[in-house]
């Protein structure tokens, strides 16, 4: 097992209030300046992506896609945005911790197009993201481990037939809730739907528990992303 240092990787999904509506105009656009503001001081120690799903589903509106090297400055983040007047009328349904690392079924493997190493993600730009927390069954990790290599082997060669569909994952293992956090982004929705499709049918999908719930989100610009929550 590796002891590198790998990066600390949230996934916040935020719900407005409806009362956030309410407000005037001029006061939504003050506040959401105000947390804009907030992320860009830590912009030199957090890498952030921001995302759309209003529209895509109903039970949360935006996410924030957070790398950073340490907890601390994720919980830091976390507690200044909370302090702004937007921070108010948002709530968390879904937040989830992981850490990159190396896999001990990939290796030096690289999917065309995707550089950097497993220890530090590098987002694709791509206008869609999808993410998932994903957990194994207990059965998987009894068997030897050739023939889990052999079942990742087929796993990754139906992800090769599908080339505009790129993979980050991060590791959750005794830190939250589930053991992987997986986000994949593609500029074809309908690619990623074939490629899970496929998937089903691999004999290393017999070993999955637990890969819900799913989030398709839309990339946007985050004052772009928190105009879609009211102007």
């Amino acid at each position: 097992m590796s002891s590198e240092q790998g990066q600390y990787v949230k996934y916040d999904f935020y719900k407005v209030d409806p009362l956030w509506r309410r407000l005037a105009p001029q006061e939504r656009a003050e506040a959401r300046e105000e947390f804009i503001a907030t992320l860009d001081e830590f912009s030199s120690a957090l890498e952030t992506r921001s995302y759309s799903l209003v529209g895509v589903r109903g039970d949360c509106d935006l996410l924030l896609w957070k790398i950073g090297n340490s907890l601390e400055v994720h919980q830091a983040l976390a507690g200044q945005l909370n302090r702004t007047r937007m921070g108010a009328y948002l709530s968390l349904p879904y937040s989830f911790l992981a850490l990159t690392r190396r896999s001990q079924y990939v290796g030096r493997h690289r999917h065309p197009g995707q550089e950097g190493t497993r220890l530090t993600l590098q987002p694709q730009e791509a206008p869609y993201l999808i993410v998932y927390p994903f957990v194994k069954t207990r059965d998987w990790y009894q068997l030897p481990v050739e023939e889990r290599q052999q079942m990742m082997n087929q796993h990754f060669a139906v992800g090769h037939k599908y080339p505009s569909v790129k993979i980050n994952t991060s590791y959750s293992f005794g830190l939250d809730d589930q053991e992987f956090i997986v986000a994949f982004t593609t500029d074809k929705l309908e690619d990623f739907l074939n490629l899970v499709m496929e998937l089903r049918e691999t004999p290393a999908s017999r070993y999955t528990l637990r890969d819900t719930p799913i989030f398709t989100c839309v990339a946007k610009g985050v004052r772009e992303a928190l105009e879609d929550l009211g102007i």
